[in-house]
């Protein structure tokens, strides 16, 4: 059963930071629309097979590596919820979700 995707706050937050960055760094808008597409048809995978992503020591949530970013989501009955991406070069002991 496929299950919608629900964004959080903090996640589309980071989202907008991380697109942000590239688009500053780049002047361009190419490779975070690249980003954009890889993000989106992760999701529709984890939609269809939700358990593709690595377990997590939390109940129900998980991780799925996109190339430098961690999509961390929590399944439920009929959703994905997007937590958090986190770019993974990134401190891991600053990561909250």
């Amino acid at each position: 059963m496929a299950r919608r995707v629900v964004w959080i706050n903090l996640a589309q937050k980071d989202r907008f930071q991380i697109f942000s960055y590239w688009n500053n760094r780049n002047k361009s808008k190419v490779f975070s629309k690249k980003l954009n597409k890889l993000i989106n048809d992760s999701l529709q995978a984890i939609c269809e097979l939700p358990h593709i992503g690595k377990p997590t020591q939390r109940v129900n949530i998980r991780i799925k590596i996109i190339r430098d970013y961690l999509v961390i989501y929590k399944i439920t009955q009929n959703e994905i919820i997007v937590l958090r991406i986190w770019d993974s070069r990134q401190n891991p002991k600053e990561l909250k979700y």
